[in-house]
């Protein structure tokens, strides 16, 4: 059963952090170098509410050659390091950065 937080209007839960309430965010995906070769674009709106959900989303539409570059790839959130149970919220951009080889 999926648990509801309370949240004000302005997406906020009671403690004032508006990545609490758990609802799916539109989102853009970014992806750089063998990612973006294997996704086929190097962009993409999602609507998820954290980033294992935007990878999985992602996963799904892209296939498994894309799903292997992610399972080596750092995934960063509006330009800091993120675990895949980081909340997302509108407007935030997930990029996935794969290792990148050579000198």
């Amino acid at each position: 059963m999926k648990m509801h937080s309370s949240s004000d209007a302005s997406g906020s839960d009671a403690s004032g952090d508006p990545r609490a309430g758990g609802e799916p965010a539109a989102v853009s995906l970014v992806l750089f170098a063998s990612a973006r070769q294997a996704a086929g674009v190097s962009r993409v709106e999602l609507r998820a509410g954290t980033v294992a959900e935007a990878l999985d989303l992602a996963g799904g539409m892209f296939g498994p050659d894309f799903v292997a570059v992610l399972d080596r790839s750092r995934v960063w959130v509006n330009g800091e390091p993120a675990a895949p149970g980081t909340s997302l919220v509108t407007g935030d951009e997930v990029a996935v950065l794969p290792p990148v080889s050579g000198g």
